[in-house]
């Protein structure tokens, strides 16, 4: 079905407004009822707009029914400015058969192939996507670790600039992820001294100043949330992110969607756990998921304001 009769729309005129009024929007992932309501409650209360992020497994764990069944029961207007999206999809089938479902948005992730195959894969997906209005996101370089089944290395490969204006005027995609320096998952940084290279970011941005840039494996996994899990009896003892700062600093260099998953499984499992142990006899699932819900919630209306800076910027 066409995604506009979701209420849905596509990234071209928010990624637009975000380079002109230079902020990010979030892709958030989602794979449930509690973390989809979560996502759309921060955006309208902080009048922001949101990209609904799903991965491939988060597709196949949801079905297709049930995920669009979602989207449609929260009878989402085109001036709420919401997008859907698939995350990091890994063939020219799957971003096809999102599209059929109604995605407004694909990531095609041929960022393990050479770059003639990147270019060429990438291509086929737009030349899909645009006929049916669909904006598409592509990969330059490759980001390490594994996050909801996406493995791209052990060790990740940053972007070359030389490489970012060729592969654009032959793919004709509309926005670009780069490799600067993220990781997937929630064990990104051996110390919190480590920086991104917004050497690479400000050639990419200054060489083409109108291509919205994306980061991929981008959480700032919250020590605070950290320390709830282990306080709780979980165990992420060595987890840490990226920095708020760099990440706030990057919207400064084309940076229009910054991608949060980490962050929200932090939340949800930190809340739930805490609610486990703190009441032992609670066995009603509705209880500790709206826990887990409320702290979502909490953490992206914290990152929409404090990171993507997307808080009334509808118009």
């Amino acid at each position: 079905m066409p995604y506009q009769k979701y209420g849905l729309v596509n990234t071209r005129k928010l990624f637009a407004d975000a380079l002109a009024r230079h902020y990010a929007i979030g892709a958030f992932n989602f794979y449930n009822m509690e973390t989809l309501n979560a996502i759309l409650n921060a955006a309208t209360d902080c009048n922001s707009p949101v990209i609904l992020a799903v991965s491939e497994s988060a597709l196949k764990y949801m079905g297709d029914d049930l995920l669009m069944g979602m989207i449609a029961g929260k009878k989402i207007k085109q001036s709420d400015a919401i997008v859907l999206h698939l995350d990091h999809g890994s063939s020219y089938e799957s971003c096809m058969h999102a599209i059929k479902l109604g995605f407004s948005s694909v990531m095609i992730d041929a960022s393990k192939l050479s770059f003639d195959e990147n270019i060429k894969l990438s291509a086929r997906v737009a030349r899909y996507a645009h006929k049916h209005n669909v904006t598409v996101e592509a990969e330059l370089g490759v980001l390490g670790g594994v996050e909801d089944e996406i493995t791209s290395s052990k060790f990740g490969f940053y972007t070359n600039p030389d490489d970012v204006e060729k592969f654009i005027s032959n793919t004709n995609v509309d926005s670009l992820a780069v490799a600067i320096g993220t990781s997937h998952g929630a064990y990104k940084r051996n110390n919190p001294n480590e920086k991104l290279r917004f050497d690479i970011l400000s050639e990419i941005a200054n060489r083409m100043p109108k291509l919205p840039l994306v980061l991929h494996g981008a959480s700032n996994i919250p020590q605070n949330l950290v320390r709830k899990i282990n306080s709780y009896g979980g165990k992420m003892e060595k987890a840490m992110g990226i920095p708020a700062a760099q990440l706030r600093r990057s919207v400064s260099m084309n940076v229009c969607k910054i991608n949060v998953d980490s962050d929200n499984r932090i939340a949800f499992t930190a809340a739930v756990r805490e609610t486990l142990l703190k009441k032992p006899s609670e066995f009603n699932p509705r209880n500790y998921l709206g826990m887990g819900q409320d702290a979502v919630y909490k953490n992206c209306v914290n990152e929409i304001k404090n990171i993507m800076q997307s808080d009334n910027k509808l118009k």
